[in-house]
């Protein structure tokens, strides 16, 4: 039986995973309450789509747990993946801002909890809260350097200086405060987000172990040098 649509499937949050938002923090009050009365909590299956191409904008939505990744098909049929999406992590306020469809698609590539803040909430946040209004700019400005970095390292020749810049950006601590040190994420996932085989890929994480900058661990990978990983070059 197909699950049911991920709206109706959404429920409010739990105090743990309101802990996991990075950005109530930074609200005062009166906007706290407004968007913890707003924000909803859903479970998404493996593959399963967040956004799709074309769609309008409903929600803001951020990762409490699990992995997403943000895509698009080109004209040739093959994907584009342009992020992952790790706990911690909220995306699409310039698509929200902008209240225009989606541009790329959000694919969940494990089982995984998403929350979504709806748009006219988000509006009034913006409206009348400054602490909100720095935490999107710092979101915005962030990306967009994410976003050119990306450009740069999809041209690269090097498969492990490819790896490495693809772990710095997961392990980015403004966009994906949930993270911390250790990227709780498998050689496959990885994989999908670098466009790498799982084999590559796996040479790729023995080579930058093998310099100090990472270590693998049962279930993810630790991150032992965040700058070393943004500059390498083999």
């Amino acid at each position: 039986m197909d699950p049911l649509p991920l709206q109706q499937r959404a429920r409010f949050a739990e105090r743990k995973e309101l802990d996991g938002i990075p950005w109530l923090a930074v609200l005062d009050a009166g906007a706290r309450e407004q968007a913890l009365a707003a924000i909803r909590v859903s479970e998404v299956l493996p593959g399963e789509h967040v956004c799709r191409i074309g769609r309008p904008v409903v929600y803001w939505f951020g990762v409490i747990e699990g992995l997403l990744k943000m895509s698009r098909d080109n004209a040739k049929g093959t994907t584009m993946t342009f992020a992952g999406l790790p706990p911690g992590g909220w995306f699409g306020e310039g698509t929200v801002i902008k209240r225009e469809p989606y541009r790329y698609d959000i694919q969940a590539l494990r089982k995984s909890l998403i929350a979504g803040l709806p748009v006219d909430t988000f509006h009034w946040l913006l409206d009348h809260s400054i602490g909100f209004n720095r935490f999107v700019m710092g979101q915005l400005n962030e990306r967009l350097g994410q976003f050119i970095m990306a450009r740069e390292y999809d041209r690269l020749s090097s498969p492990d200086v490819r790896v490495a810049r693809n772990l710095a950006a997961l392990c980015n601590p403004v966009l994906y405060p949930g993270v911390q040190d250790l990227l709780r994420i498998t050689q496959q996932e990885l994989a999908y987000l670098v466009g790498l085989s799982r084999q590559r890929v796996n040479e790729g994480l023995q080579f930058l172990q093998g310099r100090g900058l990472i270590r693998i661990e049962y279930g993810g990978v630790r991150i032992l040098d965040l700058d070393g990983l943004r500059v390498c070059e083999f």
